[in-house]
């Protein structure tokens, strides 16, 4: 039996290419793999008649350039012959004999007539020239970018990305020159509308197709590299040795080819930001669009998006325990944060993506990340069980939900203040500190989408500063007691505020210091509106009430009324003071200016500010009205004697009743100047002795008594006595008795004087001899009434 014949040895063509070798390689594995022949020509013939179509179609658009070119030029070219002819005929008409010395006399009408037409027709021409040119550049550019993209997308499909990224930064090489070209465009011929408008389109088909690819590309990139790592092994912290246990950093020990591809991959991303950037930019040049939001940066987002993703999972077991949430995120963040500073903020800088941060852009990417996942996940919990706990009757219940919130709360300020250490412990300040970039970085900003989420927690915070305000508050104690060393405004004196003031302060601060990280100025304001602003009006009401409870007890004419009294007015004036003095805080000055203040406008607690002051004025007035009527009521006799101002005697005697009056005030305002603060108090005694000068005043001069020298000499004595009270607070008690002090000037006066009735009418007359607050008529009456021993 004879053996089989090999089969022939195919020759080996000379042309062949490694390429296509590797094509057949793949294709033909082995001699069964020859029965799929017909497949593989057909996929062969396909490929090359989409080849053919779209060198067709490259050779169409070439046409249609070249063609409007050759019009262009042709457009150019006639203009061109049309002026040169008109200079040859302007010529031809200046060398005929006969005319030159016409033109000569017609020469500068000549230049004025028909150089300004010429002159446009020329700049038209080179605007014609400008446009033809610019929009042939275009072309060829966009061309080009067209055909990179299209290699690319073709590389895609045949699986070598091996020269993916050199195709992507050629792209984005000719994307650049297009934007400078239409960055001059814009400035110089801004008229060109409709080609700046053809080129975008054009170059958004471009962008469409180059940016996916390019993430794709990069993702692919950073699965290679191993990101994101794995988190299950992760711990918090290494009970061990107590110091935070470290996270495996791809970044960090990539090498080699990896860092190459990695940094070229980068580069194409930032690149295509910056581009997008300065196209918006031009975009939107004149136009009044305001703020527009900050765009993150793309390839943090490609690094951080993976991550979280893969976080998510481990959140979705700590529902019931957000602690681990955040310590899992801030681990997260802390770890990675280094790599931001020293990998990949060089290669932004070097794609001169002007004003990012690697840092700011992670550590915002991550708090974005988290504060989205406590939206969706944990506070419609929250917000359910404190929706349970208020339909049911049990008040722990209640309780245990408003605490769960709050804890919630804590945890996420303390991650705010932590991760805004990793950017200020570098020494590095906010980019921009602002609120739009504060919220990137705060997970507080979840109040920011839910304004009512904002109101449940400003409310629950309201309760529980209440809850403690108001035992302090029914607490006599605590209004006995007083705040040692508490100062009033901008003074040394010592206010004398109650105890209760401090634990309202106390109460106050809290809030305010809950509302500081609010990464948003309008919605602090809100949150202290609705949370501290009624707890000031209810300790304000609770104020009224204890002193429309003295004065019905008593009227206010004992010391106990006028103590409690005083207590309030003290503890008004001591908040006041603390809330005018807090609003001049950088912190409530950014406030002032928002409609959310006010329609009244001033500081967020102007309202209460202003009750404040009401209160004590009309308590103030009311204590000086009380001692103005005891006043009244013991020199009512005293008023009615009208013949003790005619009586005659060498020494004459002071008056009981002015004795008893002047004593009372002495008394009452000696307690109020222990009760109450300097401030109020000064407020009371300069009322009382205004009130004491238009009472005196009116019941000694009225009915037109008749004064004799002894009359004077014992109203002088009288007064006295009454001056002489006032003296421990004023060095001149008499200026705050004017009316009296000019009456009794006027009983003083040397008849001698008085020759000329006349003269008492004359305003000067009376301001020489320091009349200023008696009218004409009154100063001639009591002159009248004066009777001058013979």
């Amino acid at each position: 039996m004879e053996a089989a014949a090999p089969s022939p040895l195919l020759h080996r063509p000379p042309n062949i290419t490694p390429e296509l070798r590797r094509f057949l390689d793949v294709r033909f594995r082995s001699p069964t793999d020859l029965a799929a022949a017909a497949d593989v020509e057909a996929e062969i013939r396909g490929r090359c008649a989409e080849l053919e179509s779209s060198v067709a179609e490259l050779s169409a658009r070439l046409a249609d350039a070249a063609a409007g070119y050759s019009s262009s030029l042709e457009a150019a070219g006639s203009a061109l012959r049309s002026v040169r002819g008109g200079v040859t005929a302007l010529k031809a008409s200046t060398d005929k004999t006969g005319v030159r010395e016409d033109v000569e006399a017609g020469s500068e009408k000549m230049l004025f007539e028909q150089l300004p037409p010429l002159a446009t027709d020329v700049a038209r021409v080179d605007m014609v020239r400008d446009y033809a040119e610019t929009a042939l550049k275009l072309d060829g550019l966009i061309g080009d970018v067209e055909d990179a993209v299209s290699s690319s997308v073709t590389a895609k499909l045949k699986s070598r990305g091996e020269n993916s990224e050199k195709t992507h930064h050629v792209a984005i090489g000719y994307l650049k020159k297009i934007e400078d070209l239409l960055a001059s465009v814009t400035r110089t011929r801004p008229q060109w509308t409709r080609l700046i408008s053809a080129v975008d389109h054009r170059v958004d088909r471009s962008l469409a197709l180059l940016r996916p690819q390019a993430i794709v590309d990069h993702r692919a990139l950073l699965s290679s590299l191993g990101w994101p790592p794995s988190l299950s092994g992760t711990k918090i912290s290494d009970s061990n040795s107590g110091k935070p246990a470290e996270t495996v950093n791809p970044l960090f020990s990539m090498k080699g080819d990896l860092t190459r591809k990695y940094s070229e991959s980068f580069l194409s991303l930032c690149n295509l930001q910056e581009l997008q950037k300065r196209r918006k930019a031009r975009q939107l040049h004149g136009h009044n669009v305001g703020n527009q939001p900050r765009q993150p940066l793309w390839v943090i987002e490609e690094l951080v998006n993976p991550l979280s993703a893969a976080a998510q999972h481990h959140f979705s077991k700590w529902v019931e325990n957000p602690e681990f949430v955040f310590a899992l995120a801030y681990k997260i963040t802390r770890d990675f944060v280094d790599s931001m500073d020293e990998i990949l903020q060089p290669l932004v800088d070097k794609a001169n993506l002007v004003g990012y941060s690697c840092r700011e852009e992670w550590i915002s990417g991550i708090v974005i990340a988290l504060s989205t996942y406590l939206a969706k996940e944990i506070f419609p919990k929250q917000i359910e069980l404190l929706q349970e706990s208020s339909s049911s009757d049990a008040g722990s219940m209640a309780a245990q939900a408003r605490v769960l919130w709050l804890n919630l709360v804590d945890l996420m300020i303390s991650f705010d203040k932590r991760t805004q250490d990793l950017i200020s412990g570098t020494g590095l300040l906010l980019s921009v500190k602002d609120d739009d970039n504060w919220q990137r970085i705060s997970v507080l900003s979840v109040f920011c989408d839910r304004p009512d989420w904002l109101e449940i927690w400003a409310e629950i915070e309201r309760r529980e500063v209440f809850a403690s305000l108001k035992s302090a508050m029914e607490n006599e104690n605590n209004w006995s007691k007083r705040i040692e060393g508490a100062m009033l405004e901008y003074g040394s004196d010592d206010c004398k505020s109650p105890a209760i003031t401090g634990v309202v302060k106390h109460g106050l601060s809290l809030i305010v210091d809950r509302a500081r990280p609010i990464p948003s100025i309008a919605l602090r304001a809100e949150f202290i509106r609705i949370s501290a602003s009624p707890i000031i009006s209810e300790f304000l009401g609770c104020m009224f009430r204890r002193c429309q409870e003295a004065e019905g007890l008593t009227a206010l004419a004992d010391d106990n009324a006028l103590i409690k009294v005083s207590q309030s007015i003290n503890a008004a004036r001591y908040v006041e003071s603390t809330l005018a003095q807090w609003c001049e805080d950088v912190f409530f000055l950014e406030m002032e200016n928002l409609s959310v203040v006010g329609e009244e406008g001033g500081s967020v607690f102007q309202q209460e500010i202003n009750q404040l002051k009401e209160f004590r004025s009309e308590w103030v007035d009311k204590i000086s009205t009380v001692i103005l009527r005891a006043f009244d009521a013991r020199s009512r006799d005293y008023l009615k004697n009208k013949r003790q101002w005619q009586e005659h005697s060498e020494e004459p005697a002071i008056s009981r009743a002015i004795l008893e009056s002047s004593g009372y005030i002495q008394g009452r305002l000696s307690k109020l100047e222990d009760g109450l603060n300097m401030l109020d108090f000064v407020t009371v005694w300069r009322a009382v002795a205004t009130g004491v000068d238009q009472l005196l005043f009116t019941g000694i001069f009225t009915g037109s008594p008749k004064f004799s020298n002894g009359g004077v000499e014992r109203l002088h004595a009288d007064l006295s006595v009454l001056f002489a009270v006032f003296q421990a607070w004023c060095l001149r008690p008499e200026g705050f008795f004017p009316r009296l002090s000019e009456g009794l000037k006027l009983l003083k006066i040397d008849e001698k004087q008085l020759r000329d009735g006349r003269m008492v009418t004359d305003k000067n007359w009376l301001r020489e001899h320091g009349v200023r607050h008696l009218t004409a008529g009154e100063a001639e009456k009591i002159i009248k009434n004066r009777v001058y021993d013979a």
